[in-house]
Order: C-alpha cells, then sequence, then structure tokens
C-alpha cells in the first residue's frame, strides 16, 4: 500500500471511529455494565475491524456493534468462570480449626512408621513401598529384579516383619 492510500485509509477509519464509537460503546455497555471496560470492548471491536476490513464496508456499524457484544459476552463468561473458580477456591480452603494434639499424633506415627522401615531388611522395605506407593506387583517385580509371582510372598513376609517392628516400637 502506497504512503498516499494508506493516509486516506487512516482518514476513513478515523471517521467511521468517530461516527460510530459511542454506539460501540453503548452496545458494549448494555452487555457488561462496566463504563471503562465497555470502552476496552470498543476499541478491541475498532482494532479487529481494523485488522480485517477497509473502513468503507457497507457493514462496518453492524460488524462493529455485532462484535463488541460478542466480545462483552465473551468477558462476562469469563468474568463469571474466574468468580466460580475463585468461590470454589475459597469454600475448598476455608480455615480449619487444628488439633494440637492430632498433628503430634500424626508426626508420632509417622517417625514409629520410619523407623520400621530402618528396622526391617532393606530389600522388604522396598517392596514395601513400592507396593504402597501404587505400583502393581509386575511393576515391582520389575524395580525389584525378581520374578512377579515372587511378590506376593514377599510383599506378605515384608508386611509381617514391619507390623512386628512397629509393636515393638509401641511397646518400648
Amino acid at each position: 500500500m502506497q504512503p498516499c492510500e494508506r493516509a486516506s485509509r487512516d482518514a476513513d477509519f478515523e471517521r467511521l471511529f468517530h461516527a460510530e464509537y459511542a454506539r460501540v460503546v453503548g452496545v458494549a455497555y448494555q452487555t457488561i455494565r462496566d463504563r471503562q471496560e465497555a470502552e476496552d470492548v470498543a476499541q478491541e471491536a475498532f482494532i479487529r475491524f481494523h485488522e480485517r476490513y477497509p473502513p468503507d464496508a457497507s457493514f462496518a456499524a453492524a460488524w462493529l456493534c455485532r462484535t463488541a457484544a460478542n466480545i462483552g459476552l465473551t468477558r462476562l463468561r469469563s468474568r463469571r468462570r474466574r468468580e466460580h473458580r475463585e468461590l470454589d477456591h475459597v469454600r475448598g480452603a476455608r480455615y480449619q480449626l487444628v488439633d494440637p494434639e492430632e498433628v503430634l499424633e500424626a508426626r508420632e506415627q509417622r517417625r514409629l512408621v520410619r523407623d520400621a522401615l530402618r528396622r526391617i531388611a532393606p530389600k522388604k522395605a522396598r517392596v514395601l513401598a513400592l507396593r504402597y506407593s501404587g505400583l502393581t506387583y509386575t511393576e515391582v517385580a520389575a524395580a525389584l529384579g525378581i520374578r512377579p509371582d515372587q511378590v506376593g510372598t514377599l510383599l506378605r513376609r515384608a508386611e509381617a516383619a514391619f507390623e512386628k517392628e512397629l509393636d515393638r516400637a509401641a511397646l518400648e
């Protein structure tokens, strides 16, 4: 596009902007009920139009109004979704009263479990950790380098050794 053509197009677009701006802002305002955001929506509609169409297009006014309404609706939906997410987050994150005694008991239980795992044979501790981490028997077997049909027996022996150590620690 030549500089002269560009200047003419810019002047035509400026005339379109001045002629339709108030109406486009009005349509956006009717959708979102916020004057400042309606002006932002109108600006976005004009930018989209300027990028796609010549300013003297016969459908310019209708296109701008329809686009402003659509942008406004999109922003409104987005705002509502965000508000719902924020409310859901707040509802899920309600402060709960924490009983210090329960916290201490949980810590002590974790300490007893770790100590019992340290006292049993390393292979048994590994099979327990792998299985109770959610691995299947086949995956546990692959991780330990044993046959899958050996996992069940090893797991039962590991659980028995673990329970024995846990009981012993509880009696101390």
